[in-house]
């Protein structure tokens, strides 16, 4: 397949740009607190149940110091609806005590930090980046991967090396924009399955509709 060229990231830069500049993410929250938990439980998981779950689960603990002191079997059963949700309820009482113990209760906004908690990873930790603090990053999920490889910015084969090629590409001062535009395109245009082409920003650009998945 053909790579993007210099003119066609132009114009899907131009194109992200037009439309998704004030794109923020789907997740409900009101803090920075629950920012993170969010996007820890929606990985692998639809932001839609994420919505569904958090509310009763930051309604019992609103906070770091409560969820450090949290029943894990309390936890699980507040989000046994969010994939992957033992292991999830584990890490979020691992992270709240660690932003207890190791930063006096405060989420650190540092990404370096926030790789070092439990359920916190490289995109997670640029994803809350971007969200909250608008930091230059580039977070590749399953919409973005699938998106940057129909378009022919990248044909790398597992989220690491897309994130690098993307930041390559894509470079400039908008990468967070660009990341949700990314999502958001992928979510609701540029489908896994059926994509709503007659929908598109720049039908011109587009190199397959094969879908794609990380490996």
């Amino acid at each position: 397949m053909k790579k993007a060229t210099k003119d066609d990231i132009k114009v899907i830069k131009e194109a992200f740009l037009e439309h998704y500049s004030d794109a923020v993410t789907e997740l409900d929250y009101k803090n920075d607190y629950e920012l993170l938990i969010a996007i820890i439980l929606s990985a692998q998981c639809t932001d839609k149940r994420v919505n569904i779950i958090t509310p009763a689960l930051f309604a019992k603990y609103p906070n770091v110091f409560e969820l450090s002191l949290a029943n894990l079997d309390d936890v699980k059963k507040l989000i046994n609806s969010c994939s992957f949700f033992n292991n999830k309820a584990q890490n979020i009482i691992k992270m709240a005590k660690s932003v207890v113990e190791n930063y006096g209760g405060d989420i650190p906004h540092d990404q370096k930090e926030l790789i070092k908690l439990a359920g916190v990873g490289n995109k997670t930790a640029n994803v809350f980046m971007i969200e909250y603090k608008q930091e230059n990053l580039m977070a590749v999920d399953t919409h973005v991967f699938r998106v940057s490889h129909r378009l022919g910015l990248s044909y790398e084969k597992n989220v690491e090396k897309t994130e690098a090629e993307l930041v390559k590409k894509l470079k400039g001062d908008d990468l967070h924009i660009f990341h949700q535009a990314m999502v958001l395109f992928g979510r609701y245009i540029c489908k896994a399955v059926k994509p709503e082409c007659d929908k598109c920003y720049f039908p011109q650009v587009c190199k397959t509709k094969s879908s794609f998945k990380p490996s």
